[in-house]
C-alpha cells in the first residue's frame, strides 16, 4: 500500500464498543463502514483513548456533561491526550495531514456538537419517582463533550486546526455523507 500521510483521529468507542455505558447503542453497520472507508482510502488511524473508561472502568452508569464539567476530569482528559498530542505534533513536522477527528454524537465526553447534560443528574437513586425524575431531565444540547472541549482548547494553544465532527450512531447515512464529504479528495 502507498503511503498517503493522510491521518483520521477517532474516538475510542469507534474502533472497540465495549469500551461504552453497557447497554448503550452499539454503532452496528455505521462503524464498520466508516473504517472501511477510511482503510479503502489508505487513511492513517489514531485512535483516543476513552476517558470515562480510564477513570471509571466498564462497570460505569452513564453519565451527562456536567458531572465531567469539574477540574478533576479536565485534567485527566488533558493528561490522557497529551500522548496523542505528541504523535499529531510529530506526524506533521514530517509532512502528515490529520484531516479529522471524528467524536460521538451525543456522548458527554465526546459529543463535539450535541452532548447529554442534565442538571438534577446525580446523587442517589433512593426511590422509583426520583429516578423517573432525573431520567425525565436527560436531554442532548448544542454543546461538546467534555473531553472534545479539552482537546479542541489544547489544539487552540497549538494553533493547530483539524476539523472536528460528530459520528452519528443512529444515521449510517447521515454520518456516512458527512464525512466523506469533509474528507472528499484526501486520501488515496
Amino acid at each position: 500500500m502507498k503511503r498517503t500521510k493522510n491521518i483520521v483521529i477517532v474516538s475510542h468507542c469507534i474502533l472497540n464498543v465495549n469500551s461504552k455505558v453497557e447497554g448503550t447503542c452499539e454503532f452496528g453497520n455505521v462503524s464498520q463502514r466508516l473504517i472501511k472507508y477510511l482503510m479503502d482510502n489508505n487513511y492513517g488511524i489514531i485512535q483516543l483513548p476513552c476517558p470515562e473508561l480510564t477513570i471509571y472502568g466498564l462497570k460505569r452508569w452513564g453519565h451527562v456533561r456536567e458531572q465531567f464539567d469539574n477540574p478533576y476530569y479536565r485534567k485527566h482528559c488533558r493528561s490522557i491526550f497529551e500522548p496523542i498530542l505528541d504523535q499529531i505534533e510529530d506526524y506533521i513536522k514530517n509532512g502528515y495531514k490529520i484531516e479529522a477527528l471524528i467524536a460521538v454524537k451525543g456522548s458527554p465526553s465526546c459529543g463535539y456538537n450535541l452532548t447529554c447534560s442534565s442538571s438534577i443528574w446525580g446523587g442517589e437513586f433512593i426511590d422509583k419517582e426520583n429516578t423517573d425524575k432525573k431520567i425525565e431531565d436527560l436531554r442532548l444540547i448544542n454543546n461538546l463533550g467534555v473531553f472534545m472541549e479539552e482537546i479542541e482548547q489544547t489544539l487552540i494553544e497549538k494553533n493547530m486546526k483539524i476539523n472536528i465532527i460528530d459520528m452519528d450512531e443512529e444515521s449510517e447515512a447521515v454520518t456516512m455523507e458527512a464525512i466523506t464529504e469533509l474528507l472528499k479528495g484526501k486520501g488515496n
